[in-house]
């Protein structure tokens, strides 16, 4: 490309932390051959949903030496706590065994700081702005923002959020009440909680998990009521680390009722090791990519539908901190779990009337609570509902969701595969929504990995790769 050509544009729409890293990981390695543009309303880049938090109690859920913007540099995060004193600010980020669990806004402070002389220098432009519209015209894509500005793009990257929980049939009649808390998320959304409010949460993960500990830090000491189909609770750290246990990939697995059996007889083999489950569940994780791209969509179908509540329960494991408080509302009797669905729900007076279905029980069971809060995860199927212009890239056959319903479809290469199988070479999918064909990609470290996977992806088009109408990266 000569001098006066103008540079190619990335347009990454979604500035949380897929965005943010796909972002930083291009322009280490671009040395400004490209502009790369990020589309995110947020005043910073990297925060999102996850670390854009102001609550004291939301903590990271692992060790702050397991997180990090750079796979070559685990450690990167874990220094950063300890340059910026975070024990200074906040004494309870340490356990007792010396583990670093900082709050998640230390994490989004970290993010931010990363990226902070990218964004100086211009190598990443941040566009403060909701995206309205993307069309494409010839290989290019055009990005149509709120502030009314349009932009040429070459290469996009979606790295959009998950949709918002959606609200269960039985309570979408309270769905204008302020009694009900439809998405949690929401910086707001436990503010019109009193002290002594009855509270029924209904989910029983890692949401539900920082609702309690967030109304405990806040004073709440009323009764806490929290359901789920099963009435399985997010489960701790191990109070020793242990490596990963267990092979699941040397003989390759394609039925998931053989990943099943595999994974309990395996747990056997630790038990009699005296190994715990953590490590054992730690493979899985650690081999999950592999795990599941040998499974035929059928058999990852199967896996999503039957499986996934036991997973993320085991899988995605809170701090410490929050554990205690979890427990300690158990023990005193404030906390109740339960393997319940709420069979009906209106309001009475100043409260609202709940009647629970219980699990293995005929009886169903009546209760009167103050407050509702709903923590039942995104809604994974609505995504491409989500935003007007993941609607119109839908009914343009651009997009189209998963087979597994996890997701966005896409290839290997994290290209958008459309309604009719075609594979769209400059539209990429980066982060979480990849997951239903990439398969363990929630974790950060993964999703990091899956940044740098992207952001490699981009180099090999921009470089003349399988698309080679694209301007050649300048060396």
């Amino acid at each position: 490309m000569r001098e006066s050509e103008p540079l190619p544009v990335v347009a990454i729409i979604g500035g949380g932390f897929s965005g943010a890293a796909v972002a930083l990981h291009l322009t280490r390695n671009l040395e400004r051959a490209a502009r790369v543009i990020v589309f995110e309303p947020r005043t910073r880049l990297g925060a999102g949903l996850a670390y854009d938090t102001a609550e004291p109690a939301h903590r990271i859920n692992v060790p702050a030496f397991k997180m990090s913007l750079y796979p070559d540099e685990p450690e990167s995060f874990a220094d950063y706590v300890v340059r910026a004193d975070t024990a200074a600010t906040d004494p309870g980020a340490y356990t007792a065994e010396g583990m670093a669990y900082p709050r998640r806004s230390v994490f989004g402070d970290y993010v931010a700081a990363e990226l902070a002389p990218s964004l100086a220098s211009g190598a990443i432009e941040h566009r403060r702005t909701r995206v309205l519209e993307v069309g494409r015209s010839a290989d290019q894509w055009t990005v149509l923002a709120e502030d009314g500005e349009a932009l040429a793009a070459d290469i996009l990257v979606l790295a959009v959020s998950h949709p918002a929980p959606s609200l269960p049939k039985t309570l979408r009649p309270l769905a204008s009440s302020p009694k009900l808390v439809a998405d949690s998320t929401r910086a707001d959304a436990l503010d019109g909680i009193a002290p002594a409010d009855r509270v029924l949460i209904v989910g029983n993960g890692l949401t539900a998990a920082d609702v309690v500990a967030a109304l405990t830090e806040r004073g709440h000491h009323g009764p806490v009521i929290s359901i789920s189909r099963r009435g399985l609770r997010s489960r701790g750290h191990p109070a020793v680390a242990q490596d990963p246990f267990g092979d699941f990939v040397s003989d390759p697995i394609t039925r998931a009722s053989e990943l099943l059996r595999r994974i309990r007889r395996t747990l056997r083999d630790a038990r009699q090791q005296g190994l715990s489950w953590h490590p054992v569940i730690d493979a899985v994780r650690a081999q999950g990519q592999q795990i599941w791209q040998a499974l035929p969509v059928v058999e990852r179908r199967r896996v999503a539908r039957l499986a996934r509540t036991h997973w993320d329960v085991h899988r995605f494991r809170i701090a410490p901190q929050v554990e205690n408080v979890l427990d300690e509302a158990v023990e005193n009797g404030r906390l109740e779990i339960l393997a319940a669905a709420i069979a009906s729900a209106a309001i009475e007076g100043d409260a609202i009337s709940v009647e629970l279905r219980q699990r293995g029980l005929e009886t169903r069971r009546r209760m009167t609570v103050d407050a509702i809060v709903v923590t039942t995860g995104p809604a994974h199927g609505e995504i491409l509902k989500s935003q007007p212009f993941l609607t119109e890239l839908e009914k343009e056959g651009v997009l189209t969701l998963c087979a597994t319903g996890l997701g966005i479809a896409c290839d290997l290469h994290a290209r958008a595969v459309g309604t009719d199988g075609r594979v769209e070479e400059n539209l990429f999918i980066a982060g979480p929504l990849a997951r239903g064909t990439f398969g363990e990609l929630m974790g950060l470290p993964q999703v990091t990995e899956h940044a740098v996977l992207v952001a490699r992806e981009i180099e090999t088009l921009l470089a003349g790769g399988e698309a080679s109408r694209l301007y050649p990266v300048v060396r």
